[in-house]
């Protein structure tokens, strides 16, 4: 690893020790930025929508980390940090029948809304339109995340791992959430 990685390394893991909650936040934004970015690209867009992009950073910053950082606590709250296969996959059903619905609903409802700024009639139809398709991909992906993430990573670092696969799984979303490309942008 160069020197500037692990000093970079080094400093992000001392932020992470003294403002967990604050670090997560900032990394869920820059993950969310990032992901946004690369699915611009994919889908053709010729100049970065930089409105869309710092949208969807807001989302990670304000919601996305946060919400990761106190789901987790609570889930090693539960389950008194146990990592047994039992514990592990009761985790996993937790978080899938809870937290993966809802996030998924919040996230089209907020790019409908806010990204896209259509109004919510519009944004309903799409949501109860590709809901389930996500939905139901959402549960052939994110078990097995959840399931290296619960059993293997660190309390501290399971939502610096959660939003960097999140990053992924955005690029999905932003691709099927998006009403029309426009590719002039």
């Amino acid at each position: 690893m160069s020197d500037f990685a692990e000093e970079a390394w080094r400093k992000y893991l001392i932020q992470l020790q003294a403002h967990p909650l604050r670090t997560k936040a900032i990394t869920s934004g820059v993950l969310a930025g990032c992901s946004d970015a690369i699915a611009q690209k994919i889908a053709g867009v010729k100049k970065i929508q930089f409105r869309r992009l710092l949208l969807l950073m807001l989302y990670g910053l304000c919601y996305g980390g946060p919400f990761a950082h106190y789901f987790h606590k609570l889930m090693d709250a539960l389950f008194k940090g146990k990592k047994d296969n039992t514990t592990v996959a009761k985790k996993v059903l937790l978080e899938q029948v809870t937290s993966s619905p809802w996030n998924n609903f919040l996230f089209m409802s907020y790019y409908g809304l806010v990204v896209e700024g259509r109004p919510w009639k519009l944004v309903k139809h799409k949501v109860g339109k590709d809901f389930s398709t996500i939905q139901l991909t959402a549960w052939k992906f994110w078990p097995i995340v959840g399931w290296i993430n619960h059993q293997y990573v660190p309390l501290q670092f399971r939502v610096l791992f959660g939003s960097f696969i999140a990053s992924c799984w955005s690029i999905f979303l932003n691709l099927k959430a998006r009403s029309a490309v426009i590719k002039n942008a």
